[in-house]
């Protein structure tokens, strides 16, 4: 993910101020000069990075700041301030219209991932918003780039406008018609991007625009490419006049140079990020979860907007039951981890835990595997066998084993941690009837007791 470098540099800076007890302004200084090559180093701008120290310093080293009580926590919240500031302040959407449909235009350069991210962004608006959306397939140039958008419209259950190769502005008229007449409430309009910004590019746009006259123009840009990006959204912009960016890519930039240079340098803000290949790997962007994120303090209420969006809430209901009665079963635990997986990597839902180091996070990976193996192990039982595991003796776990292409011993390994948790569920259940609270040093009876994953 994006920030991971810069998250550990600036990290390392707070932990050095908070181990002063009183700051002086020299101290300011010193932190804000680690800052400010942090920033560098992540791909900012000079001249923003040059802003935002200057705003920091100078808010930082007033009198009523250092003769706090805490002035490290005081520094640390206003650089947190400025930073979400920096990313845009409130977070900004697409602005829907009074009387339908929403016609949005998609825009930017080849291998941005604007055709995908098209599809991802309707695909978000109709499972959150419960809306129908319709996408018009102005790409005409580009080899096969009509079937790509057929291919994830289908996959995301969007149907998809299509002229074939003919004129652009005359299919994206023909879509917005369609789109009325067929009670769809949003229009995505796919346009052709270039290998680099040229005057017919920008021709083809404008009247596009003038056409349609979409209420928002979304610039998607590539993430990966840094202070390019941004380059591309003010030349964009000063052409066209864009809304906003959807920033792709996210999950493939350890830097972040350019999420946190575009709205300085464009006034224009990141409406939407791309964090990852799957098609639900889309997610609205807050400047002040991200500043949160980058700073070490997490991001808790996206990961709590995850897990509603993820988990079936009547079929968690039914899980809970089971568990207060000591029945839950293996099928039970195969749904489970289903839905953490529909979440996102585990390496993902960790980064967004307050305090966890991003260099860490890389076992996350082997966890990942160890989840596919529990999996594997799981779908190669009868219905019987995870409803009762007890039932497997030496000749079911041979069956098993050959089914999943895994040992006996990790299959054994796997039954004795059910087993323990299934104990620890009763034990837990136990405590909650009996209103017994939680004792220092954690449950009797549990141990090391660990997931198997």
């Amino acid at each position: 993910m994006a920030f991971e470098g810069l998250t550990e540099k600036i990290s390392n800076t707070f932990k050095k101020l908070r181990s002063r007890g009183r700051l002086t302004e020299a101290d300011v200084k010193e932190a804000m000069r680690e800052i400010r090559l942090a920033l560098l180093e992540a791909d900012v701008n000079f001249k923003v990075t040059k802003d935002f120290i200057k705003a920091v310093t100078e808010k930082a080293t007033g009198a009523d700041i250092l003769e706090s009580l805490s002035p490290a926590q005081q520094v640390i919240k206003i650089v947190n301030e400025e930073l979400t500031a920096l990313l845009g302040g409130q977070n900004a959407r697409i602005t829907i219209a009074p009387n339908p449909p929403t016609i949005v235009m998609m825009a930017g350069l080849q291998g941005a991932g604007k055709t995908t991210n098209c599809a991802k962004l309707a695909g978000l608006f109709k499972k959150q918003q419960q809306r129908r959306p319709l996408l018009v397939a102005c790409d005409v140039y580009r080899p096969a780039a009509i079937e790509q958008l057929k291919v994830v419209g289908s996959q995301l259950g969007i149907p998809v406008f299509e002229m074939g190769q003919g004129d652009p502005i005359e299919i994206a008229k023909a879509g917005v018609d369609f789109a009325r007449k067929n009670g769809h409430d949003l229009v995505f309009i796919d346009t052709a991007g270039r290998l680099h910004i040229d005057e017919a590019l920008m021709d083809e746009l404008k009247r596009i625009k003038a056409e349609v006259k979409p209420n928002e123009i979304l610039l998607v840009v590539d993430a990966m490419t840094g202070q390019d990006a941004v380059n591309v959204a003010q030349t964009f912009d000063e052409a066209l006049g864009i809304d906003g960016v959807l920033m792709s890519k996210m999950d493939g930039d350890a830097r972040g140079g350019a999420a946190l240079s575009v709205k300085a340098v464009t006034g224009k803000p990141i409406k939407y990020i791309g964090t990852g290949e799957k098609l639900d790997n889309i997610e609205p962007f807050h400047p002040d979860r991200m500043a949160s994120r980058i700073l070490g303090m997490g991001d808790v209420l996206t990961l709590i907007e995850k897990a509603q969006q993820s988990f079936d809430e009547k079929q968690a209901a039914e899980t809970a039951k089971k568990m207060s009665a000591g029945k839950l079963t293996l099928t039970d635990f195969y749904e489970q981890l289903q839905q953490m997986k529909n979440m996102g990597s585990m390496q993902e839902m960790l980064g967004m835990l307050p305090g966890v180091d991003a260099k860490a996070l890389a076992g996350a990976q082997v966890d990942e595997k160890a989840m596919a193996h529990t999996e594997a192990i799981i779908q190669s039982m009868t219905p019987k066998e995870r409803d009762n595991p007890s039932v497997i003796n030496y000749s079911r776990k041979k069956r098993i084993a050959a089914g999943c292409g895994l040992s006996i011993e990790e299959i054994n390994k796997l039954l004795k941690q059910f087993e323990m948790m299934q104990k620890m569920t009763k034990q837990l259940v136990g405590m909650q009837k009996r209103g017994k609270k939680k004792k220092r040093g954690g449950f009797p009876g549990l141990g090391n007791f660990k997931l198997p994953f």
